[in-house]
């Protein structure tokens, strides 16, 4: 079953309810990067230019636990969406704020912001009643969190039950971000090249096994590839290595799909993680060693085989890139996908989101995945609690 999408609205004299991802980083009161709420503009531009009676926006903010805290209040995003969009947007003291009801009323006030929905327990909690209430201010819903579809809470999931399958929408950003991936993982040209950093083997093995049948190859960085060369029986001296991560590895070593997998030939290595840093070439990792990076011959394997890729997936740094003399590895992987523009490339997961930002060749990359944990979440299931209930509803 499709969804309906949100291009196929009649809008017009209708009581909007969105849910949108404006869960964006402060510095107090300042907003330090406001690239989700900035993606959302034009949705809301879109409601109100299709005739739209109220637009009532939603969102949650940080982690307050279901308690209300001042330091996670919406008040920077209302302020910088009224600044945008050129309209005053109220902001109501909370989500079930008697007054709201009030400010649907009023002719003059066109988008209503709820304060934060995580200032409410009943929100992750994914109640009923607490959904219902929520339902009450719009006459139909629209979806465009993409980053909070892995959630079966209220304003995602719920919140369906209240609204007539008919009067539900998926918003331009969900469709994108869907696309981008089924792209990835139902159809990809081949060859298909998948790079997999960041920490633990344990918190990337289901994507390991989804991908690896897929794949032609999958190269191995970061902390994750540590505890692969400690199950082949190499030295890795002091880097982040467990137990039970190098049993998964040795069980990945001997599956099938086995001889698809790259590891790092050399290393970027250092005491400390604030230390000097030392070229080491070879697989194995000297005693009081911590390997931070990838070096120069993996820079030039790993770079070798991007270049010829007709699509690419990339989920994790090459190493703590955050640190500039451990950052050569994960940026140089960065230039050779940035290089290539004759494959269809992807970049999911925070870190790999922050490093290509952070490299200046965002512009380069075909689709950067906003998602976080739910564009993980749906490569290792092929889809997300909020997508199932804007396309099946929920009984």
């Amino acid at each position: 079953m499709a969804w309906n999408s949100l291009s196929q609205a009649d809008l017009d004299g209708k009581k909007v309810l969105a849910r949108f991802d404006f869960n964006v980083p402060l510095d107090g009161t300042t907003i330090t990067d406001t690239t989700r709420i900035d993606s959302c503009l034009e949705t809301i531009q879109h409601f109100l230019k299709s005739g739209a009676k109220k637009v009532v926006l939603m969102s949650h903010l940080g982690r307050p636990k279901g308690k209300v805290n001042q330091a996670y209040s919406l008040e920077p995003v209302a302020t910088y969406l009224a600044e945008k969009l050129n309209e005053e947007v109220t902001l109501t003291e909370s989500c079930t704020d008697s007054g709201i009801k009030t400010l649907l009323g009023l002719p003059n006030t066109k988008i209503i912001l709820l304060q934060n929905l995580r200032f409410h327990a009943n929100e992750e909690a994914n109640s009923d009643e607490f959904a219902k209430a929520l339902s009450s201010y719009g006459d139909i819903y629209v979806n465009d969190a993409f980053g909070t579809c892995h959630r079966k809470h209220a304003s995602t999931h719920a919140v369906v039950k209240f609204f007539k399958a008919n009067d539900c929408f998926v918003g331009p950003l969900i469709e994108a971000e869907v696309s981008a991936l089924n792209n990835v993982l139902e159809s990809p040209k081949k060859p298909f090249v998948a790079i997999l950093g960041g920490a633990k083997v344990t918190d990337k093995i289901k994507i390991i096994k989804r991908l690896l049948p897929q794949v032609d190859q999958m190269l191995i960085g970061g902390a994750m590839a540590y505890p692969f060369l400690a199950a082949k029986g190499l030295e890795v001296g002091n880097s982040m290595c467990n137990q039970e991560d190098v049993t998964l590895a040795k069980m990945i070593l001997n599956g099938s799909g086995k001889e698809k997998i790259r590891l790092p030939l050399d290393h970027v290595t250092a005491p400390a993680l604030d230390g000097e840093a030392t070229a080491c070439g070879n697989q194995e990792i000297s005693e009081g060693q911590i390997a931070l990076d990838i070096g120069e011959k993996t820079v030039r394997e790993y770079s070798q085989l991007i270049s010829s890729a007709k699509t690419i997936l990339w989920n994790g740094p090459m190493g703590l890139f955050e640190n500039e003399k451990f950052a050569k590895g994960t940026f140089s992987l960065a230039q050779a996908i940035a290089e290539n523009t004759d494959c269809f490339s992807l970049v999911g997961g925070g870190d790999s989101v922050s490093a290509i930002n952070k490299s200046g060749l965002a512009s380069k990359i075909s689709h950067i995945s906003t998602g976080g944990g739910a564009s993980l979440e749906f490569i290792e299931e092929g889809s997300l609690p909020g997508i199932n209930a804007l396309k099946f509803g929920v009984n």
